[in-house]
């Protein structure tokens, strides 16, 4: 295993490009994703929770946010471009490193195992957390959906007690995450299938209630436009962000796609582009069919419908909506499968997390976080969850365009599929537009992460430092080469 920069004890040994550790330790990650596979896989984890739950939460402001008002449609346009100037940071990244990790080994390579394992073990609580807030939002539109056949479920299961009166657990929220865990865990060809289908049920969805909703907008909705100034209107986008970065948890899966130098980079800007469209179509018939103060914050589609007097309509929504929104949790959980299985591989937390099945699945760090996600959903309201998720990935963001200049100047002859354009400039916009989200973020939240930070140092400096494979000492290399024996 070769030692680069920093020296062999040092916290800042990169990651050698052009290592194969996948071949070196026996846990291999089966190819079978192409390239509509991987856009499906992108766009899914896109598009879901932003259009169907997050563009009515911060439309309407809920009970601990002021009201953004029709002006959402500017909170996603923000988020959108601070996500596209990372997108092709990801690109680049993409058709140079197709390995398993996404963020996590982007940092590795660029700007040393410490950072590598700060955004690793970051993006471990952010993308589980993830799946727990798409959870609960689908939990919103299950509930419209089972009150459209006259069924009302028990208080005590819609909801905790910050949502809900009287709610105590989102029991909804939780079967969901594990059920996801489940169709995971069937193997990543299966799971490809099972999204390629999902999105464009999705994508039909979505261009339906455009194409409908349209005839039922009334312009006098869009007044006023902005009602809380442009302040709410950032907070906003720091509050959506996660709906516009599907393809970071996309990236996760380069190891899995059958030509990842070529495939990545296209499927991640595809899959941007066609979420960005239709991001602004549905907002804008979102805030014009229904006054952004009635708007539901859990079932905002559903609700609009209901509105216009369609409530069938707003049944069948709440139905395909829970079925695309599952597309997002799939994404987002093959995401933190593939960072932990790639850090455990690396030697940075224990092997035993990085054993693959069969179909080369690997299992138990799958079903490890699918339960987490079911508690986080069960037992936490959407805001402070969805805040602790952006927080995290903007985190991520700003060390992929920071990684993406200094590799470029570090190694600008290394073959690049994709070469992101007006280098430096788009990177450090991103890791300004970045930074300047996170810092719309609640106190609160900070703090959360600053704890989590904190945990992984200490894992870190009493485990990953000494048993990552790059340390010469690693009681790892043992395993993964025998000493030899001697001749005769």
């Amino acid at each position: 295993m070769a030692i680069t920069s920093g020296g062999k004890g040092s916290v800042l040994r990169r990651k050698p490009i052009d290592d194969v550790d996948d071949e070196k330790t026996g846990n291999k990650l089966f190819k079978s994703l192409g390239l509509w596979q991987l856009t499906a896989i992108g766009v899914g984890g896109i598009i879901g929770i932003g259009i169907f739950t997050l563009a009515g939460l911060v439309a309407n402001g809920g009970p601990d946010a002021s009201p953004v008002g029709p002006a959402v449609l500017i909170s996603f346009l923000v988020a959108g471009l601070a996500s596209a100037a990372a997108a092709m940071s990801y690109a680049e990244f993409a058709g140079m490193v197709p390995r398993a990790g996404s963020a996590y080994t982007y940092g590795y390579v660029a700007l040393g195992e410490l950072i590598g394992w700060f955004i690793g073990w970051d993006l471990l609580l952010e993308y589980t957390a993830i799946v727990a807030v798409v959870a609960i939002g689908i939990s919103g539109y299950f509930t419209e959906f089972l009150a459209g056949f006259g069924i009302d479920m028990p208080v005590w299961m819609q909801g905790t007690g910050d949502t809900v009166e009287g709610g105590v657990i989102n029991l909804p929220a939780a079967v969901v995450c594990l059920f996801i865990t489940w169709i995971l865990s069937r193997g990543t060809k299966t799971f490809g299938r099972f999204e390629l289908v999902a999105v464009g049920l999705k994508v039909l969805l979505i261009l339906f209630i455009v194409g409908l909703g349209i005839f039922y907008i009334n312009t006098d909705n869009y007044t006023p436009f902005m009602p809380s100034g442009f302040g709410a209107v950032f907070t906003g986008a720091a509050t959506v962000f996660f709906a516009v970065f599907g393809y970071d948890a996309m990236s996760t899966a380069a190891e899995e796609a059958k030509d990842g130098k070529k495939h990545m980079p296209k499927a991640i800007l595809l899959s941007l582009a066609v979420a960005m469209v239709l991001y602004v179509l549905a907002t804008l018939v979102l805030t014009g069919m229904q006054n952004y103060r009635d708007i539901s914050p859990t079932a905002g589609f559903a609700s609009a419908f209901q509105s216009a007097g369609l409530p069938v309509i707003a049944t069948v929504i709440s139905a395909f909506a829970v079925l695309s929104i599952l597309t997002v949790m799939l994404t987002f959980l093959l995401g933190v499968t593939r960072v932990w299985f790639s850090m455990s591989r690396d030697g940075l937390l224990p092997g035993w997390f990085a054993g693959t099945d069969r179909h080369g699945t690997p299992q138990r760090v799958t079903w490890i976080a699918g339960g987490a996600s079911a508690l986080l959903a069960g037992f936490f309201p959407i805001r402070a969850v969805a805040d602790l998720t952006n927080i995290g990935i903007l985190a991520a963001f700003v060390v992929v365009c920071v990684a993406v200049i200094v590799l470029r100047y570090r190694q600008p002859d290394a073959p690049r599929e994709f070469r992101l354009p007006l280098m430096p400039w788009v990177p450090a916009f991103g890791v300004l537009a970045s930074g300047f989200l996170m810092l719309q973020l609640h106190w609160e939240t900070w703090l959360r992460f600053g704890i989590w930070l904190l945990i992984g140092m200490l894992i870190y400096g009493f485990y990953g430092y000494r048993h990552s494979l790059l340390n010469p000492n690693s009681p790892r290399l043992r395993q993964v080469r025998p000493d030899p024996q001697p001749e005769g």
